[in-house]
């Protein structure tokens, strides 16, 4: 799937009714002594539960400090939103690993500006070969800053 826009978010992500169910069974098995509410080690619990993995001290003061002030913690519906953008963001990651994969058709793990081109050719074959080299070029420019690069062969 590509978006129409340059860097175009996916339209928000429903859980399924089954996933929806484990969101809430995992909050009240996290919640032990039936608070209502998740604290933070509870919803560091929660997070390798459902993402398999630990969350850093910044996510959790993160995901704290944006909890409402008049609770001692997570409330269902909060930690049910939380839950839904985490998903949503590792679905969209995915998706830009998928499509950046199937670019790299050699497995090197970057992209050089021919196979920049091809893929454009693929996905956008009207698109002038002068604005695909200032796409690659711009990207050259940030490519520190993404998780998988681009490199020109010369």
């Amino acid at each position: 799937m590509f978006f129409s826009q340059a860097g175009a978010r996916p339209r928000m992500w429903e859980a399924s009714p089954s996933e929806h169910k484990k969101w809430v069974e995992v909050f009240k098995a996290c919640d032990e002594e039936n608070k209502g509410y998740l604290s933070r080690e509870d919803f560091k619990v929660a997070v390798v539960m459902l993402f398999g993995y630990k969350p850093s001290k910044i996510e959790a003061d993160a995901v704290m400090s944006s909890v409402d002030p008049n609770t001692s913690g997570i409330l269902l519906k909060e930690f049910l939103d939380i839950v839904r953008k985490k998903k949503e963001a590792q679905l969209y990651r995915n998706e830009i690993r998928h499509i950046f994969t199937a670019f790299d058709r050699h497995y090197r793990g970057y992209l050089t500006l021919e196979d920049f081109k091809k893929a454009f050719k693929q996905v956008a074959p009207k698109l002038s070969e002068r604005i695909i080299l200032e796409v690659f070029s711009r990207l050259r420019i940030f490519s520190k800053c993404l998780p998988c690069h681009v490199d020109s062969e010369v």
